[in-house]
């Protein structure tokens, strides 16, 4: 029976993708599990794979295209099997070649979203359409609108890409059919292009990142803390460890290793730092799922090594290897982005000795390391020496983490790292 491939929902988040690269074509057998074609998301760019056995009869769009979440992408025919009339959907029980989420099940989550006020500073309201601009609505949405008498034309949109869902009708209705108002920032025009410029169009990816540290930077409210701790016992600690496991065959431990191992463990010593803000309540997670910041040729992905409290310091250095080897070769699945509860950043290698960080919303904080450099110190005996030292930086949600809390951790993380057997432990 003839099956079509449709946009899947590749993250949580995702409304549409662009199409990059057709991996087959048109006459190529496909089984399931086979890459079809590179998608980019709002978070990375990913293989897509088929769910379906069949042959690639069609590509129904070219590389380069925008395509919204459930739309059909290819059509897939059986051995000998004709193609449905000029390419239509065929009828039946027949389903999508790859996931995309069911029409009803969508209409149901979003109902169910519509019956409760959406967590202050999760929702981007996008300016209303002009008129006689095509309409973004759900389903649902266009339902609620018809049996209300409300009006489509003029409404914000709060849904991904600025759809406009079910529960922005409904507090269209309740305002006597007026559009609710949004307060939209005046744009910050640029110096235009001149002779010799270039103008690099933004990727799907480059643009998600823009509007979600916007949404951070401004929504959230940051507060940052800083410490220095002593780096000297952790190059030690790591210097021995090294030399046991080159004779052993075990991983070679970095120095973000011990750190990242630091930053777990001083989590679970303090748990209020880990958790995020659910407007009416704040929740607090019972495992530590750590999100890294990775650098790829598109701007930074942040892959999440999930129950890290229960791994050990060489569990994480192979974790941190393989999920940073397949972000940056876009082999990495869709949930391995999702369900972070703390992130890192380490510019260390990089040279930075110090920077603040953008929160990586829902999270309530993230961390920033820099670099470990040599400087004169004073030590117990009030003798200047040569001491190695490393920037640690704090920021976090206040409407979460409140600065004591904040500092109770930073304290712990300090110990921590000065006193790498605990991490052992």
């Amino acid at each position: 029976m003839p099956k079509y491939i449709d946009m899947p929902k590749l993250s949580d988040t995702m409304s549409e993708g662009t199409l990059l690269k057709w991996r087959k074509q048109v006459g190529d057998k496909i089984s399931t599990g086979d890459v079809v074609a590179e998608v980019e998301t709002d978070k990375a760019t990913m293989e897509m794979e088929s769910f379906a056995d069949g042959i690639l009869h069609k590509q129904l769009v070219s590389e380069g295209t925008k395509v919204s979440v459930g739309e059909h992408i290819a059509l897939l025919l059986g051995k000998g099997e004709a193609a449905p009339a000029d390419d239509a959907p065929p009828s039946g029980d027949t389903k999508p070649a790859s996931s995309a989420p069911a029409p009803k099940k969508a209409e149901a989550a979003e109902a169910a979203q519509a019956k409760a006020s959406a967590p202050a500073g999760t929702t981007k309201a996008t300016a209303p359409a002009d008129a006689g601009e095509r309409v973004k609505a759900s389903p649902l949405a266009k339902k609620v609108a018809a049996s209300k008498g409300v009006e489509l034309q003029g409404l914000v949109g709060t849904g991904p890409g600025g759809r406009i869902v079910a529960k922005d009708v409904e507090a269209a209705q309740s305002g006597g059919g007026k559009a609710p108002t949004a307060a939209v920032p005046a744009a910050i025009p640029s110096t235009p292009a001149g002779e010799g410029d270039k103008r690099i169009p933004l990727s799907g990816m480059r643009r998600i990142i823009a509007e979600r540290l916007l949404a951070s930077k401004t929504q959230l409210p940051h507060f940052y803390l800083y410490i220095e701790v002593d780096a000297g016992p952790l190059m030690k600690a790591r210097g021995e460890l090294n030399a046991i496991t080159e004779t052993t065959g075990g991983p070679k431990l970095t120095v973000n290793d011990f750190v990242l191992r630091a930053v777990i463990a001083a989590a679970v010593r303090v748990p209020a730092v880990n958790a995020s803000f659910a407007g009416d309540a704040i929740i607090q997670y019972g495992s530590v799922n750590l999100a890294v910041a990775v650098a790829v040729d598109d701007g930074l992905v942040t892959p999440v090594i999930r129950e890290a409290q229960k791994k050990t310091l060489a569990d994480l250095s192979l974790a941190v290897k393989d999920l940073a080897t397949r972000a940056r070769g876009k082999k990495l699945k869709p949930d391995e982005y999702a369900g972070g509860t703390i992130t890192v950043s380490n510019l260390g290698a990089y040279g930075i000795e110090q920077f603040s960080a953008i929160i990586n919303p829902p999270q309530a904080m993230i961390v920033s390391v820099g670099a470990i450099v040599k400087k004169p110190v004073v030590n117990d005996s009030n003798e200047i020496v040569v001491g190695q030292r490393m920037s640690v930086g704090l920021s976090a949600d206040h409407r979460v983490v409140d600065g004591a809390v904040g500092a109770t951790y930073l304290a712990e993380l300090r110990k921590l790292i000065e006193n790498p057997t605990l991490m052992l432990l």
